[in-house]
């Protein structure tokens, strides 16, 4: 008779929705002394995500740490791996470069079902399945037992995080009341929001949709009332108006208009509480360390606005849309991407883009003609408002400026192919071209694994010939998914063919030319002149500042400052990091050489 197989362990299940609990079998656990509890729930309110030793620090001794602190906290992550128990799997608890990060499945933590069920609830919702999404969302509300980790306050950094927990539900607060208001549960609505309303009286949503649903269960005066209050809240402490929306919405109460919920989610138009991102790339490949900064940027207690810039055709837009689509539970009040370039390349100018963003988002009402003032609105139109605003390929900080929120708990991203660095408190992320393994994956998941697995020395061929820029590989990999014919080792041929290559990398209508011909446009005369006189150099080695000097015919002071401004706009790169300006080494990626070769031989060629 076989043996009987021991029972596998059972995992612990936490909640940090309420005081900071854990359980194993209906029994509750030990968690030990306030110290070793505040580490513990900032591992668990960023569960799955390495947290920063620093931040560990911060939230146990948020004055003046021992200077045994490292040894404790080291104590008590010791003490918390016990409790959590040993698995045949990973470690649930390990230290990583970005720190400790705690393995934590959904089931087992309380905060992790409420944003699946967020989740879901927000998609049926978008589907226009009504019910269910209404069920979904009450569902993840049902799980909070109170203000969260109310019993560890006493941290400012777990009561930041606990700040952070509880905008997320007031979120999920607000989508459930409007879809309850879509399915015409008003008085259950205007019932539920009375105390969140009372405690966020400047949510400017949630108190919409208190007004509304008051309007809607017959009781006008109180509505008109909360309207009123929030009015003379705003000028009080902030300065500001209602938005255009909310007025109008009041207008039409008091002429006894329509009673529809002015903030009911449209069939076809989504507001914005919706995603008005692209669709996230589904063949995704690397940026992982990227993905990291953007993601501890933009979270609460960040910069709150993150550039990421790197030269035409490095992936900036796909890493945008893909941070964006990760960071859904964190913006419950919408995530937008808005390009600020025509189609051609030109910058758009400030009106058309104000008028694209009210469009967006739903704002109603009569605009300034004056952009300045237009561009004033927009950004009050933020406050308390948790949105995510992607601003893609940024053409300079002018016009950033005047869209960045001026307060509040909303995040922009920008992608440009300039640094910007005449922008203040950002946090900037550079975006280099692919490492080769990461190159060679995206061409493998377009033309398949097993045509790139037979010839993978032609494949290293190809994404090196690529100068492993993300747009070139997927120009190379869609257009030999379509020549399904032509060998790559052929094509590889084709592309080291310096007189060709430009010609190669077209698929369809999209072409890497014209991505660097739009990067030529943006240089000054004089930076489109030196680059031309740098591409004569030897294609795809570094050069040094003297090589530099003798090839644009200029002293090394005036050169340096030439490579600098080139430097700035993605043109030239300088792989060996911190060294003095006579040590370091240049590059020309080798796509923008090709092109700058083929320009200004046709500038030479028009001067004679």
């Amino acid at each position: 008779m076989p043996l009987a197989q021991p029972a596998a362990p059972t995992r612990p299940r936490f909640s940090v929705l309420g005081p900071l609990t854990g359980e194993t079998d209906g029994r509750p656990l030990a968690l030990g002394p306030l110290k070793q509890r505040l580490v513990l729930a900032v591992l668990l309110s960023r569960a799955n995500t390495a947290v920063p030793v620093d931040l560990l620090t911060d939230a146990v001794w948020p004055e003046e740490p021992p200077r045994t602190a490292r040894k404790n906290l080291q104590v008590y992550i010791c003490t918390l791996r016990t409790l959590l128990g040993r698995d045949p799997g990973p470690e649930r608890l390990v230290h990583t470069a970005g720190g400790y990060l705690l393995r934590v499945a959904e089931p087992e933590l309380d905060v992790l079902q409420f944003r699946a069920l967020a989740r879901a609830g927000r998609a049926a919702a978008d589907s226009g399945a009504l019910a269910p999404a209404a069920r979904l969302l009450r569902q993840a509300l049902d799980l909070w037992q109170g203000p969260p980790l109310a019993d560890l306050r006493c941290s400012p950094a777990v009561q930041a995080e606990a700040d952070r927990l509880e905008a997320r539900c007031l979120g999920v607060h607000e989508d459930w009341a409007e879809t309850e208001l879509e399915l015409g549960n008003a008085t259950a609505v205007a019932e539920e929001l009375a105390e969140p309303a009372e405690r966020h009286p400047l949510r400017e949503r949630l108190q919409a949709a208190r007004m509304n649903a008051l309007h809607l269960s017959g009781r006008q005066a109180e509505a008109l009332a909360v309207y009123d209050t929030h009015r003379q809240l705003l000028a009080r402490e902030l300065g500001l108006e209602p938005s255009p929306a909310l007025t109008a919405r009041y207008r039409q109460l008091l002429a006894h208009g329509p009673a529809r919920p002015a903030t009911a989610r449209p069939a076809q138009h989504p507001g914005p509480s919706g995603a008005l991102l692209p669709a996230d790339t589904t063949d995704f490949t690397g940026r992982s360390h990227e993905l990291r900064e953007l993601i501890d940027a933009l979270a609460e207690g960040g910069e709150r606005v993150a550039v990421l810039s790197g030269p035409a055709g490095v992936g900036k837009t796909a890493l945008a849309v893909h941070a964006g689509h990760l960071l859904a539970d964190r913006f419950p009040d919408g995530r937008l991407l808005l390009r600020l370039r025509t189609e051609d390349g030109a910058p758009r100018p400030l009106a058309d883009i104000l008028a694209e963003l009210a469009a967006l988002t739903g704002r109603s009402g009569p605009r300034p003609a004056d952009p300045a003032q237009a561009a004033a609105l927009w950004r009050a139109s933020l406050a308390g408002r948790r949105m995510l605003l992607i601003l893609d390929d940024a053409p300079g900080e002018a016009v950033v400026r005047e869209l960045l929120p001026g307060f509040g708990p909303s995040a922009t991203l920008v992608t440009s192919r300039s640094q910007l660095a005449g922008l203040a408190s950002v946090h900037r992320v550079t975006v280099p071209p692919f490492a080769p393994a990461e190159a060679l994956d995206l061409l493998g998941r377009i033309v398949g694994t097993g045509r790139t697995g037979t010839d993978r020395a032609a494949a290293a061929r190809i994404v090196e010939a690529c100068g492993l820029l993300p747009l070139a590989v997927r120009v190379a990999g869609t257009r030999l998914a379509v020549l399904r014919h032509l060998p790559l080792a052929e094509y590889a041929a084709r592309l080291a063919d310096p007189a060709g290559a430009l010609d190669e990398l077209v698929a369809g209508d999209v072409t890497v030319r014209a991505r660097l011909d739009s990067g030529w446009r943006d240089l000054t005369d004089q930076g489109r002149l030196a680059l031309g006189r740098l591409a004569a150099l030897p294609l795809s080695l570094l050069f040094t500042l003297p090589e530099a000097a003798a090839a644009l015919g200029r002293p090394e002071r005036l050169a340096l400052r030439t490579l600098e401004a080139l430097t700035d706009t993605g043109a030239v790169t300088s792989p060996t990091g911190e060294v003095t300006a006579h040590a370091a080494l240049y590059a020309l990626p080798r796509l923008t050489h090709l092109h700058a070769r083929e320009h200004s031989t046709v500038l030479a060629d028009s001067l004679n």
